[in-house]
């Protein structure tokens, strides 16, 4: 009984009737109203309170609904929330298990690790570095194989092959240097970042980053050995090969870098260059150094364009060299820069090769 007593429908009926009989009561008293005109008066005033009641209703339910709608979405958002600390949870413990797994001794094993870890920093963005820095950080391991103690080999001689153990870990260090390879943005790909690579000291072979987009590169005191390709690369940070070639009797063999474009520093001072080197149309955005670097073989730099400074000093060309920059640099460092003096070299407007009396031969500018 309480429970309809308090009813707002029971009190809107009751204040329409009593509005209903009060208001055709009152007109009733006036001779010039008709019961008609009193009835139908008196009815629409009972009828707004029943129509204010519908839409006092009609707002309550919008309310209810909307009310309703918010805390569904809330809930939503946090089953959304709980299915991404969700796949965080079981990433991270992927991501544990195969950086547990690299030090496994079975070879396969360590090459399901390394895809491991690249399928996960394809599936999320924010693994990529780290996982690029872990591949990085597995080449920089202390390596031997007796295929890189001799120079060169005759011919198409095939490699010298080392023990089981030494091949095995071989065919993963490519697979790593492949993944690297994979898992860097192409070169004309736009609003991709650069990844930062840290090869420092790494031993590599065949490695091969042509047309990707790099941010910093660190090679430093690295040994390079068959061949490396570098063509068509953009390195959006500075680049660092110093040294490389020079440690442990490390070698760099056929060296390729034709069409990259270094944004910031490059610098190769000191580098050991044992095969042919090309750096064919290449654009030295920043500062670009071959201090006291070795090329034993033919370096090509044809079509090169340097944008600052260029530092050749002590740089020795001891095979034929092509330096007919697509634009000289604005400044240029030849001090005892020796070439080899029985070959014609290629060389920019202004700069001769001056005969020693000890029978070397060295690169001058006329106006220095």
């Amino acid at each position: 009984m309480k429970r309809l007593l308090r009813s707002p429908l029971l009190w809107t009926f009751v204040v329409s009737l009593v509005l209903l009989l009060a208001v055709g009561g009152w007109l009733l008293t006036d001779p010039a109203t008709s019961r008609s005109e009193a009835l139908k008066t008196g009815g629409i005033a009972g009828g707004a309170i029943v129509a204010l009641y519908a839409l006092w209703l009609n707002d309550r339910r919008r309310r209810v609904e909307e009310r309703r709608q918010e805390i569904e979405r809330q809930r939503q958002e946090l089953e959304l929330r709980r299915a991404d600390q969700d796949r965080d949870r079981i990433s991270d413990e992927r991501f544990a298990k195969a950086v547990e797994l690299l030090g496994h001794d079975a070879d396969q094993v360590r090459v399901g690790a390394l895809h491991a870890l690249a399928g996960l920093a394809r599936g999320r963005a924010i693994y990529k570095q780290t996982v690029l820095d872990i591949l990085c950080s597995y080449l920089r391991r202390p390596f031997e194989h007796p295929r890189y103690e001799t120079a060169k080999r005759q011919g198409n001689t095939p490699p010298e092959e080392g023990s089981v153990e030494q091949d095995q870990e071989l065919q993963v260090r490519q697979t790593a240097q492949r993944l690297i390879g994979e898992l860097l943005p192409a070169a004309d790909s736009e609003g991709t970042p650069g990844y930062d690579l840290d090869l420092t000291g790494a031993v590599l072979e065949y490695f091969d980053l042509s047309e990707r987009k790099i941010g910093k590169l660190l090679l430093r005191y690295g040994g390079l050995y068959s061949s490396t390709n570098l063509s068509g690369c953009v390195f959006l940070g500075p680049v660092y090969l110093t040294g490389a070639g020079t440690a442990k009797k490390k070698l760099i063999g056929f060296f390729r870098c034709d069409k990259a474009r270094f944004e910031q520093r490059a610098w190769f001072s000191g580098v050991q260059f044992s095969e042919d080197v090309e750096f064919r149309g290449t654009v030295f955005a920043g500062e670009a150094s071959f201090k006291d670097s070795v090329f034993a073989k033919d370096a090509v730099f044809a079509g090169a364009e340097f944008k600052e400074t260029l530092d050749l000093r002590r740089a020795r060309f001891e095979g034929y060299s092509d330096l007919s920059f697509r634009e000289p640099p604005g400044t240029v460092s030849l001090y005892n820069t020796t070439v080899e003096p029985a070959r014609d070299h290629e060389l920019p407007a202004g700069w001769t090769v001056e005969t020693l009396p000890d029978g070397r031969a060295r690169l001058t500018v006329k106006d220095s």
